[in-house]
């Protein structure tokens, strides 16, 4: 917890993967700069933590929408990029965050309504990227139920506990980047420098980078580009030898719903268990209740006994909620906001690797270095207005209800 006066080059608001991403390049660039990092709580207990553990190599559509498939090569090549920086890292460090390159599964339950399969398809094919069909029994196979019709799986995928991976990269920031934990940021006050609040101290500053996605929208100056909702997953107890013998030998995997907003997500675990990522809500103030979480424990418990009927004794061990930022176009909210502050956010799931590669081009988007990925980047475009509630809560209500229709048979 920072306490006192302290004077620093860069402050960076946020330690989750973009604000670390942005650190360690900072550092790379001049590693003369005093930057210093401070979060609301700590790597471990971070939204960066609380995700599935995909680290998504290609684009995919977000609920029934292909936004991003429009721009797939640029998406592509950046997100290719996150996870080349990764593994550097990773490799440098020696850290040990259960990292599989397994690949994925994107699958879709629904029968006889192959639309957005086919348009991944030959999205696929126009990148040359490989990709198999899986269905009937061959999906089976690897997956251990039926209740999805067929899916299509890409190598390129990484699985990772991302908790071990968060906490990993923050233990091996460069010497001369600080993080500061349990270290809520309250306030900005702008002179000659920026004046940064927190409970027991004051950051003197003159550049911020915001690393907070769609949180603390009272730091960012302008109009609202971005919304933050809340999702929810749950880890089962761990198979029992008679329960795995009941299934197809399976090794790690994870899947992809056709409809992220409707459908589901699901893990088979290194260590036996099955994890599931459903239920969407708007978080607006990054709030969420105990009601809430109970809620999705009993949604996920209903959904893993329908998609596993035959392993109706496993029960849930723990749920938790974890948010991430949504824009309107699915562009992302990135770049300088003003003379004092810049920001990489915005990023619509797929946070992993995708935050990453925008943290550290940021720094360099900043810093004036020339980098071939930033043509990518830019290429994404900017963020459009999001009106302020009540229309945005209404917006977003309808938009969920929207997804969630046409999403009904995926679960």
């Amino acid at each position: 917890m920072l306490r006192g006066q302290i004077a620093a080059d860069w402050l960076i608001v946020g330690a989750g993967f973009a604000g670390v991403a942005f650190a360690r390049r900072l550092s790379e660039i001049n590693p003369d700069l005093k930057i210093i990092i401070v979060d609301a709580y700590s790597p471990r207990e971070s939204a960066s933590a609380r995700n599935s553990g995909f680290v998504i190599g290609l684009p995919h559509n977000i609920g029934s929408s292909t936004a991003e498939l429009k721009k797939a090569n640029a998406y592509r090549h950046l997100l290719q990029e996150g996870i080349r920086q990764l593994e550097q890292v990773m490799a440098q460090h020696g850290i040990t965050c259960d990292w599989e390159k397994v690949g994925k599964y994107h699958c879709q339950a629904e029968r006889g309504n192959d639309r957005i399969l086919q348009e991944y398809a030959r999205q696929l094919d126009s990148m040359e990227e490989p990709w198999t069909l899986a269905e009937g029994d061959a999906l089976y196979q690897k997956l251990g139920t039926r209740f999805y019709h067929k899916g299509i799986y890409t190598p390129g995928c990484v699985l990772v506990n991302p908790a071990q991976l968060i906490a990993g990269l923050n233990h091996c920031l460069p010497e001369n980047v600080q993080r500061y934990d349990n270290t809520p940021v309250l306030g900005v006050r702008y002179g000659s420098v920026a004046e940064v609040l927190t409970p027991y101290g004051v950051i003197r500053t003159p550049r911020i980078m915001l690393a907070t996605n769609a949180l603390s929208p009272e730091l960012r100056p302008g109009l609202s580009r971005q919304a933050a909702m809340a999702t929810f997953a749950s880890l089962t107890d761990p198979l029992t030898d008679a329960q795995l013998a009941s299934l197809p030998p399976m090794q790690s995997w994870g899947l992809t719903p056709v409809n992220a907003i409707a459908g589901a997500t699901f893990r088979f675990t290194p260590d036996r268990r099955f994890l599931i990522r459903q239920h969407v809500i708007p978080a607006l103030k990054g709030q969420v209740s105990a009601a809430q979480t109970w809620q999705a424990t009993q949604l996920h418990q209903q959904l893993f006994h329908k998609v596993y009927p035959t392993l109706r004794e496993v029960s849930i061990s723990q749920t938790w909620s974890g948010t991430l930022s949504v824009t309107r176009n699915g562009a992302p909210e990135w770049g300088e906001l003003n003379r004092f502050i810049c920001t990489a956010g915005g990023c619509n799931g797929a946070g992993v690797s995708k935050q990453t590669v925008a943290g550290s081009l940021l720094a360099d988007f900043m810093l004036k270095q020339d980098n071939p990925h930033l043509a990518d980047m830019l290429s994404l475009g900017k963020a459009s207005f999001m009106p302020p509630s009540p229309a945005l809560d209404i917006g977003i209500a309808l938009s969920l209800q929207k997804e969630r229709y046409l999403g009904r048979k995926e679960v």
